[in-house]
């Protein structure tokens, strides 16, 4: 046994020394951040997603991504992958709250694009891409979510949301793609999804028509 090894004096640690470390660090994760977000932005300005492979516009990704940032969510559901525009605005978002988002689609192709395009714009990271059927996968999903968007098969709307629902964080927030309010409370989307979502009195629900029709809603405490 060495009695006379010697001890890193811990209590000789200026304060101004730790403070400097502390400035340092916030300065470099400041950095990494302005530099991905560069990265992101370069790479959503370099393509021209229109409405092309069932990917939203970006008026409608800017509000996702709004939506994250000014409520900090951090655990991010998306049903319907595509090709990865939306999920790219939602991993943005998430980049800077420290949250993950958990996404799916059946189609290999589009999955595999999707991979592609996250690695480019920097956010494989933050990302957990699946390829399945989300029939199975979104009911079997275990854990809580404060944010959902929906954009798959419009007939099955209705199932994704009562499957998700309970796991739903109070305060969180379920967005669906491609509905409007139509004609009264039945609205656009399949299967009388508007009516559905429209009469239940947990969600607190309003309609951006600004983009392809964004229905938001936050859950409520009962």
């Amino acid at each position: 046994m060495k009695r006379n090894a010697k001890k890193f004096p811990w209590g000789r640690l200026s304060v101004l020394s730790l403070v400097g470390f502390l400035a340092f660090l916030g300065s470099a994760i400041k950095a990494d951040q302005t530099d991905l977000d560069a990265r992101v932005k370069t790479f959503l300005e370099s393509h021209d997603w229109g409405y092309g492979d069932m990917n939203v516009p970006s008026v409608d990704g800017r509000t996702l991504y709004d939506i994250i940032i000014k409520n900090k969510y951090k655990r991010a559901l998306e049903i319907g992958t595509s090709t990865g525009h939306s999920g790219t605005w939602i991993a943005w978002a998430l980049s800077k709250t420290g949250g993950k988002l958990i996404t799916i689609d059946i189609d290999e192709g589009r999955h595999r694009e999707a991979l592609e395009n996250f690695k480019t714009a920097g956010l494989s990271q933050v990302i957990d891409a699946r390829l399945g059927d989300a029939h199975e996968i979104v009911p079997a999903l275990t854990g809580t979510f404060d944010f959902v968007f929906s954009d798959a098969d419009k007939d099955w709307y209705t199932n994704y949301l009562k499957a998700v629902l309970p796991k739903l964080e109070v305060g969180g927030c379920y967005t669906t793609h491609n509905v409007s309010m139509g004609r009264g409370r039945r609205g656009g989307g399949s299967g009388g999804y508007m009516e559905f979502l429209m009469g239940l009195t947990e969600l607190e629900t309003t309609v951006d028509s600004r983009g392809n029709g964004l229905a938001i809603s936050y859950k409520k405490a009962k």
